[in-house]
């Protein structure tokens, strides 16, 4: 079975926007050392091959204030999370 991989462009500000939504900042977070530039890459690339894409935009769309959590089903959810608490 191939995955096929969503539009990096597309998938890279996805990502960005979801930790947007929980308050956080990715180029700040490697800046600091807590988030390393291969772990955001992979993160780019796992939600490249999410099947839950719709969805998203979906819960980034209807997203007013800052939320504590990632979207239900996300695939970055524990990094972003664990992100979260640190921050």
């Amino acid at each position: 079975m191939t995955l096929t991989l969503g539009d990096p462009a597309r998938h890279f500000f996805m990502t960005r926007s979801v930790a947007r939504v929980m308050g956080l900042n990715l180029n700040d977070a490697m800046k600091t050392g807590s988030l390393a530039p291969d772990t955001y890459a992979g993160m780019v690339t796992r939600c490249r091959g999410c099947a839950l894409v719709t969805a998203c935009e979906r819960w980034l769309a209807s997203q007013t204030n800052l939320t504590p959590t990632p979207p239900p089903g996300c695939c970055n959810s524990t990094i972003l999370s664990n992100l979260r608490r640190r921050a």
